[in-house]
């Protein structure tokens, strides 16, 4: 039986995908389950798995876009399985005894070509001739750059009607180009960051986190942590997600979005994280953030970035999200305006720590600093709201333990 294998759907809005790569070639043998290519749809990378054992024949290529439910594979459930490795090997034959061979003639020595004698240098050497100086002149090209053809080295017209002045391009160093297809993923991320800065009226806005009262706690309670929820660490991300939250409900149009002449609100907190994988940026949502405790939202971030890590990432991973945090800080960035994920309305930019010297009580103290910057909608979002928003956000990564915390670190922490 030939078994038609079709494009199943990604998602509800998804309506083609490409293939990126196929994991087996034309005229394998598959078994059930086993992942026989990489889908591209705009939101995500997914593997496609045979449906049955058999042979299988590709009937779509490497970067093609075929429609969801088109046939892109056969499968010969018919086939026989190939004979596996364990086989018995044929039993060996007899080797028969060969036949003297006949002894060949010997061949000639080749005989030894005269070789010739390097032409002698001369004090003509490098001298051009008066027609060659004029044509060398005219180019500004100077002769110890031209190598002479003539009678002892002598450099001819021609040689000098063939140089060629050297414009000081360095030479010998690859000048190759490649051009290749974008994935679909990220196409579609292009497009969605176009639109983002020529659909919204984004302004960013920024402040500077003091870092020291962050520290301190996790510098204290990171090892218990870790070993009381299973290797679990306490990061960053927590205390930010957690920041975020809170600020949310105090300032809840930059919890909202634009829908056409309307604005819709919501009343939980969904977070969307960017996290770094294989196919390039992913953005999955941590749900009802605004519910979690600490060790709630380091294990599901851990669970999202091991996932998108892993080319595990699904669809509805990463649909929907009402606000989102990046954190460029990993990777060395100082300062950045992060751009907005639509169709929200805000998003958070983390950035590296490092020491600086500020003025703490009239006196000038050396702490660890990280600049943060919030791009948001102007359309939806006004100055007060956006500054006060960012402001809460400091202002609760400054005083974790009574803002976060309800004084209570441990309790907290679940610890």
């Amino acid at each position: 039986m030939i078994l038609e294998m079709k494009v199943p759907s990604p998602g509800e809005s998804i309506k083609e995908v490409e293939i990126a790569t196929w994991l087996v070639k034309d005229g394998d043998y598959v078994e059930k389950d086993q992942a026989i290519a990489e889908v591209d749809s705009d939101k995500a990378t997914l593997e496609l798995p045979a449906e049955m054992s058999g042979v299988i024949t590709l009937k779509a290529e490497e970067g093609d876009t075929v429609a969801v439910g088109a046939v892109v594979c056969l499968i010969d459930t018919d086939a026989a399985k190939p004979a596996g490795s364990g086989s018995a090997a044929p039993a060996a034959e007899t080797p028969k005894a060969e036949a003297p061979k006949a002894e060949a003639p010997k061949a000639e020595a080749p005989k030894a070509e005269p070789v010739q004698a390097p032409a002698a240098t001369s004090y003509a050497a490098g001298t051009p001739s008066p027609a060659a100086r004029k044509i060398l002149d005219e180019k500004n090209i100077a002769p110890a750059t031209v190598t002479g053809t003539g009678k002892g080295g002598r450099i001819t017209k021609d040689d000098a009607v063939n140089a060629v002045p050297s414009m000081g391009t360095p030479t010998g160093g690859s000048r190759g180009t490649e051009r290749t297809k974008l994935s679909m993923l990220r196409r579609k991320v292009a497009e969605r960051l176009v639109s983002a800065k020529n659909e919204t009226a984004m302004l960013t806005t920024f402040n500077e986190v003091n870092m020291t009262p962050i520290n301190q706690i996790r510098n204290e309670y990171k090892d218990a942590f870790k070993a009381k929820h299973g290797g679990l660490g306490l990061g960053y991300m927590s205390f930010f997600t957690k920041a975020v939250t809170r600020a949310l409900q105090l300032y809840p149009d930059v919890n909202s979005m634009m829908d056409g002449d309307y604005k819709i609100a919501y009343d939980f907190a969904d977070i969307s994280i960017a996290v770094s994988g294989p196919k390039g940026l992913m953005v999955p949502v941590v749900r009802n953030a605004e519910l979690l405790t600490f060790r709630g939202i380091e294990a599901e971030i851990k669970r999202l970035a091991l996932r998108a890590r892993d080319g595990q990432i699904t669809v509805d991973d990463m649909t929907g999200g009402t606000f989102t945090i990046t954190n460029g800080g990993v990777f060395g960035s100082m300062l950045s305006t992060p751009i907005i994920n639509p169709p929200q309305s805000g998003i958070l930019g983390m950035h590296n720590i490092i020491e600086r010297p500020i003025a703490v009580n009239g006196k000038v103290e050396i702490h660890p600093m990280m600049y943060v910057a919030l791009s948001y909608d102007h359309r939806i979002i006004d100055g007060r709201e956006s500054v006060g928003f960012l402001v809460a956000v400091k202002e609760a990564l400054e005083n974790p333990l009574e803002l976060l915390m309800n004084g209570d670190a441990k309790r907290a922490l679940e610890l």
